[in-house]
């Protein structure tokens, strides 16, 4: 089945109608995300279905998915045609546990946040009574105890 003019999109166009810079369409076909036919002259042209795919990234992302997690994602997603409800399903299936590991870590952000505003130093678990010396910095580089670490007993 041969594709109208129609059913193509310029880089242009696709910008357009996606919301993403002509440079971030570029970078994700150069990761892999998406694809483009060339013209004769070497002008890229995306399938209409391609808006799809780069609302899945958008979604993904404003979620926190990385983009190489958004690529496997994708690439269980047939690129010839546009996916039915089935694939975008397994998909989901797939990333139930990430999202659920994601909302457990924000919600544990959000109970233990309150306590460390008010010092300022995320690498203490509420203030130097609680981690004489910033012993936090021991664990490692970052705010150790809402990164997950637990602070050491005693």
């Amino acid at each position: 089945m041969s594709l109208s003019s129609r059913d193509r999109l310029t880089i242009g166009e696709l910008a357009a109608r996606s919301g993403n810079a002509t440079s971030a369409l570029r970078y994700y076909e150069e990761i892999g995300l998406i694809r483009a036919e060339r013209t004769a002259g070497g002008q890229r042209r995306y399938r209409r279905a391609t808006l799809r795919r780069l609302a899945f990234v958008r979604a993904a992302q404003r979620i926190g998915l990385s983009l190489e997690e958004v690529r496997d994602a994708l690439a269980h997603l047939p690129v010839d045609h546009v996916p039915s409800s089935a694939d975008w399903s397994r998909v989901a299936r797939a990333w139930q546990q990430r999202i659920d590991a994601q909302i457990a870590e924000l919600q544990q952000l959000k109970e233990q946040l309150g306590g460390c505003v008010g010092c300022g130093c995320l690498s203490l678990s509420r203030c130097g009574l609680y981690n004489p010396g910033d012993r936090a910095a021991g664990q490692g580089p970052g705010a150790r105890y809402l990164l997950g670490d637990r602070p050491p007993a005693g």
